[in-house]
Formats: C-alpha cells, sequence, structure tokens
C-alpha cells in the first residue's frame, strides 16, 4: 500500500510539474532606463526632435532608443542610460533599489504611470540639463499577460500573485502585479536587483504559484 501511495505522489508531482511548465512564462530583466514626454524631449534635444528607434523590445511597440542620458541625484549618477519609446505623457524613470542608493534618493515601488507623489530627478546630455519634479521609481514587479494567458492561468487584470522562477537561485517572488491587455505579449518583468537575486539567466520561466 505504501508503495502505491508513493508511486500515486510521484505520478502527481510529474503531473503538477507539467502543468506549470504548460503556464509558465519567460521572465525578463528590466534595466535602469528613462520614458520621456515631449515636454523633455524637446527641451533635452530640441523643439520636435524624434527619438530615433534601434531595437524592438518584447512588448509590441515599446523600442530602444539610440539616445541616452545621464540621470543624476544627489549623492551620484548614471550616464549613457537608455531611453525607451514611445515618448509618453509624462517623462518616467525606472532604477533598482541599489541604483536608488547610489543617488541618493528614497525611491517609491510603484506601478508604471502611477507618479504622483515620487520624487523627481536630474536629466542632462550635452545639451541641457532638465529638472523632473516627479518621476522616479522602482517599478513594482510585473507580468504583461495576454487575456488568453490570463484565463489559462485563471487570473486576472490587477490580480497580485505569487511567482517560482526557476533560476540558478529557484525563488518565489510575492506580490507580483497581473497586467492584462490585448496589446501585450506575456512576459514577465523583474529588475536587476531581483534578478540577481534569484540568479535569472536569459531564457527562464516562471508561474504563478497561489
Amino acid at each position: 500500500m505504501e508503495n502505491v501511495n508513493h508511486v500515486e505522489e510521484i505520478v502527481n508531482e510529474v503531473v503538477q510539474q507539467i502543468r506549470n511548465q504548460q503556464r509558465s512564462f519567460e521572465v525578463e530583466a528590466s534595466g535602469r532606463h528613462v520614458h520621456l514626454s515631449r515636454k523633455e524631449i524637446d527641451a533635452l534635444f530640441g523643439q520636435g526632435y524624434q527619438l530615433t528607434k534601434v531595437k524592438e523590445l518584447s512588448q509590441p511597440g515599446q523600442f530602444v532608443c539610440k539616445e541616452r542620458i545621464t540621470v543624476a541625484g544627489p549623492n551620484g549618477l548614471f550616464q549613457n542610460v537608455v531611453i525607451l519609446g514611445p515618448e509618453r505623457t509624462e517623462s518616467q524613470v525606472e532604477v533598482s533599489m541599489t541604483d536608488a542608493r547610489v543617488l541618493g534618493i528614497r525611491v517609491p515601488v510603484r506601478k508604471s504611470g502611477h507618479i504622483e507623489g515620487t520624487p523627481g530627478v536630474v536629466l542632462m546630455n550635452k545639451e541641457a540639463v532638465v529638472q523632473l519634479t516627479k518621476g522616479l521609481i522602482v517599478a513594482k514587479r510585473h507580468i504583461h499577460m495576454t487575456p488568453e494567458d490570463a484565463a489559462k492561468n485563471q487570473v486576472v487584470n490587477g490580480q497580485i500573485v505569487q511567482v517560482n522562477i526557476q533560476g540558478t537561485r529557484p525563488l518565489i517572488f510575492a506580490d507580483v502585479v497581473v497586467r492584462v491587455n490585448p496589446n501585450f505579449a506575456t512576459y514577465m518583468h523583474i529588475d536587476y536587483d531581483e534578478a540577481n537575486a534569484c540568479g535569472l539567466s536569459k531564457g527562464d520561466r516562471g508561474y504563478i504559484c497561489k
């Protein structure tokens, strides 16, 4: 009887692993970057300047720009920071907790676009210096998900979940927000602090564990 029970446990475990793999999604590490509004693009690069697309990102319509910027705080700065397009209605700078300590600014964890009450930061290049009054955040870890994948994973837009990431240092991340939109591709995004914590490598996958 014990052997039968043991076999059933093994079978159930294998079945669960297969289900997790079928529901899994790729996890991407996102480094520090800047989203600019038309106001800041004009101030930094000149009136009417258009950002130069050089590389498409995993999310449809999102891209890396040729232009780079310096992000400066009271204690330190980061040069050659990537700008992501397209332009936004309000500028936003995303850094990790480690980056925030280098800058010398207490930065809140926020969902992208939720910048009310956030600190500002200085942006500069060879042509200009711009002081943002808000928009500096540590991005809340999140999953971009298609409606089809949301249904498969039995989650809804805005739901908070736990995600098991199978990197070289497997780790379960709590407080992950699900963002569902038909214009998304299904990927989880974490920052470099989080990626290092789980030993993430390109192509590693995660799955929701409730």
